[in-house]
């Protein structure tokens, strides 16, 4: 029999409904995929000759557990050049993605019983991570007409004498919301006088729009910086999700401590993969720019197509490259074939009926909403949407 600790987990929505689109693709079905959290982009090819390269000279055996001293000692002066943060290549973790490096961040912080405090909408991930690091989630809601931003006053009314920490992201996954410094600097102070540790998922920092600027928690002051753990990697920004390379930089004693679980569970990060990141992280800012500007035309497009369908409100996003419009006006409307009572209904309705993948928002702790990825062409979103709206239509 299974571990008590798997029952109590969730298998990832995102993950199940990605099975049942590629059984449908093997019957011939065209699906436009709205769901997956991944540049459509390739990898820019200076990252992936440097990756070769690493191949070709025989770069394939361990490095160092926590990761290259080279990518560890780059990352540092990323953090130098783009925040004015000094840290050490012992301050930072390297790990396979920054899934991995949140999944060692609790494992070394969290006791048993300990709280860990998560805004909603909140990544499908998250709540899961807690509970196998037999850690007791504690979900604080964001509101849609407040664009998602956090709720500090509920964000302090949920602080306990066992919260261990909180885990943000920002800009976030699934609302696009991008947490102002103001918020962010309240819940740093909050995190120093009630001693808890700030989780700083910052993987989509790049993909910002508006002129709105990401904040590094980690930046806003040096107490601060001492209860942050900042997660990043070059997924999102380089389109590298396959590579799997994340990050995380923060307190050494943290730091060491998520190594040395590291070290008793996949041990170093890939290698091929490490020598590219080096060259994603010094050099690829200008190709990290224009996949930016085109998921910047594609979330306008996207944002006003939805506004334009019946009965669906929708906040423009201001990071990431997700939006989540409010579908509850289709609640209790139907088909000959079926009823639509919850986004999960609705999801699958869209799926087999216009070929459409979205993702529903209960996945999300988000029960009104669906969450549409605009990482596709612009030509399959046009199609996707007339599909959308086409297939909306018929539900009476």
């Amino acid at each position: 029999m299974v571990s008590e600790r798997i029952k109590k987990m969730k298998p990832s929505a995102t993950l199940a409904q990605s099975s049942k689109i590629a059984e449908l693709r093997e019957q011939g079905i065209h699906i436009i995929g709205f769901n997956v959290g991944e540049p459509d982009f390739d990898t820019p090819v200076a990252i992936v000759e440097k990756g070769k390269e690493a191949l070709q000279k025989g770069l394939t055996r361990y490095t160092p557990g926590p990761g290259m001293i080279a990518l560890r000692q780059e990352i540092c002066r990323k953090f130098k050049r783009e925040y004015q943060l000094e840290y050490d290549y012992q301050d930072v973790v390297v790990s396979s993605g920054a899934k991995q490096a949140l999944t060692n961040a609790l494992m070394a912080l969290v006791n048993p019983g300990d709280e860990v405090i998560i805004p909603t909408p909140c990544w499908v991930s998250y709540i899961e991570m807690v509970k196998l690091a037999d850690g007791v989630p504690i979900l604080v809601k964001t509101k849609e007409e407040n664009g998602f931003a956090l709720d500090m006053e509920a964000i302090k009314k949920a602080v306990t004498h066992k919260t261990k920490a909180i885990m943000i992201n920002s800009p976030n996954n699934p609302t696009g919301a991008v947490y102002t410094e103001e918020h962010l600097k309240q819940l740093g102070e909050l995190a120093v006088k009630e001693d808890f540790y700030i989780i700083s998922d910052e993987v989509y920092e790049r993909l910002v729009y508006d002129r709105v600027k990401n904040c590094c928690v980690g930046a806003l002051s040096p107490a601060i910086r001492e209860k942050t753990i900042t997660i990043n990697g070059v997924s999102k920004a380089y389109a590298m999700t396959g590579w799997r390379i994340g990050y995380a930089v923060g307190p050494r004693a943290i730091i060491k401590a998520m190594g040395d679980y590291q070290g008793h569970t996949t041990t170093s990060p890939n290698t091929p993969a490490q020598y590219a990141a080096i060259e994603a992280i010094a050099n690829g800012d200008q190709k990290a720019e224009m996949m930016r500007q085109a998921f910047d035309e594609r979330r306008v497009y996207l944002v006003n197509r939805l506004k334009q369908m019946a009965g669906i409100q929708c906040n423009m996003p201001k990071g990431a490259f997700y939006v989540m419009p409010n579908i509850t006006a289709y609640f209790g409307k139907s088909t000959n074939k079926r009823m639509i009572q919850t986004t999960t209904d609705l999801a699958d309705y869209l799926l087999e009926e216009a070929h459409i993948a979205v993702v529903a928002g209960e996945a999300f702790e988000a029960p009104s909403h669906l969450r549409i990825s605009y990482s596709n062409s612009m030509e399959n979103i046009q199609e996707g949407m007339d599909r959308m709206e086409q297939a909306l239509r018929r539900l009476k």
